[in-house]
């Protein structure tokens, strides 16, 4: 362990603003150090050593999720989101479409902007054909909003938005009205106070049943399989009615890809699988 402290401690790079995912491998690593580390005067000067270089790195953090907030905060998108959106073009451009249901420093970087109070699941109830709640990994939505399959001009609207993750970040990052679709009043509780302590005013939430709720406004829907059987039914087939009267795009991530690549009314427009974002346009 004392190598790996004397080598970090000399890199000041590490608290460095754009260099979040270095930071947070770094603290994996000196809570590892800290967890083998024996019990020996020697060992617990070093895990003090360890646990001051870690309260740095954590306050680093904090820094850059307050810059981002207030840059949200006077309207724009933070220039940092703007650089992984560059880079998913490129990647996205070279056929590297993400894949997997796992997260990573990105969930962590959204997590640490947003600070939501997440309720407990004691307040969350539990409901037939609701699946249970998952953000989606944000790997996934950068690479979406990367396709340019979301504009400005285009009302988005996410359906069972659960925290609002998605809802906030698409209308951060392109300008778009976004609204989220969600039936638990704890999750829509919390993703309204964050929409409005970051001042997002082009972003509403609503408690509503999904089966209920007016698409007409909307040009691009979401989902990441917030339900099953005969609701997702319900809901795709509102979603055909609305095509009929204008083109609209549907965005799925998780098994429900498969039941909506089955819809007749859609085309896909690349992959199809469950472990990778889908577009469809109808």
């Amino acid at each position: 362990m004392q190598d790996l402290l004397t080598e970090l401690e000399k890199d000041g790079s590490l608290f460095e603003a754009g260099h979040f995912q270095l930071r947070l491998d770094v603290l994996d690593r000196l809570d590892a150090a800290i967890s083998f580390a024996g019990p020996d005067s020697l060992d617990g000067e070093l895990v003090l050593r360890a646990q001051k270089l870690a309260a740095r790195l954590e306050a680093a953090n904090a820094t850059l999720y307050r810059s981002l907030r207030a840059e949200i905060q006077r309207g724009e998108c933070p220039a940092l989101f703007s650089d992984f959106l560059a880079q998913f073009r490129v990647e996205v451009a070279e056929g590297k479409w993400p894949r997997g249901n796992g997260y990573d420093f990105l969930d962590e970087l959204i997590a640490g902007v947003f600070a939501f109070e997440e309720p407990d699941e004691d307040h969350v109830a539990a409901r037939a054909e609701n699946v249970f709640y998952q953000p989606t990994p944000m790997r996934h939505l950068f690479a979406l909003m990367a396709r340019n399959a979301i504009s400005s001009d285009d009302v988005f609207v996410d359906l069972g938005s659960g925290l609002g993750h998605v809802t906030m970040l698409v209308s951060i990052c392109t300008g778009a009205r976004s609204r989220g679709i969600e039936l638990e009043p704890a999750f829509v509780a919390a993703a309204r106070e964050c929409a409005q302590r970051l001042g997002l005013k082009r972003v509403s939430f609503a408690e509503q049943d999904a089966r209920d709720a007016d698409f007409s406004s909307g040009a691009v829907f979401y989902l990441y399989t917030p339900f099953s059987g005969s609701i997702l039914a319900a809901v795709l087939d509102s979603l055909r009615r609305e095509a009929l009267q204008r083109p609209i795009k549907v965005c799925a991530f998780g098994p429900c890809v498969e039941i909506v690549a089955r819809e007749k009314w859609l085309k896909s427009a690349g992959a199809v699988e469950t472990d990778r974002m889908a577009v469809f346009v109808s």
